[in-house]
């Protein structure tokens, strides 16, 4: 993990998704909270291609930093909370 680039859009992708319905549209099928945002919405909020998006998605979801649960055909991505917080205390403890 501490090899990967965060890379700024990263991280405007983790901190969207703290409060997902504040910064993406609704969805016609899942819940922007309870089962995340899609790769399309990423995209449109940053400005990219959705395969750009996916790759900034993936990467982060093998870090474990989000996860991801499937729905009809598509992929919804939400924060994995309990990752996040174990790493912020990793690197709170100077590891």
């Amino acid at each position: 993990m501490l090899r990967t680039p965060v890379g700024e859009r990263r991280l405007d992708i983790l901190e969207w998704l703290k409060e997902p319905a504040r910064h993406f549209p609704p969805q016609r099928h899942a819940d922007l909270v309870e089962d995340g945002v899609t790769a399309d919405a990423v995209a449109a909020k940053l400005g990219v291609r959705r395969g750009v998006a996916d790759t900034h998605l993936a990467l982060l979801t093998d870090l474990g930093l989000l996860s991801a649960k499937r729905i009809r055909r598509r992929t919804y991505y939400r924060r994995d909370e309990m990752r996040i917080t174990e790493v912020a205390r990793m690197f709170e403890k100077g590891w």
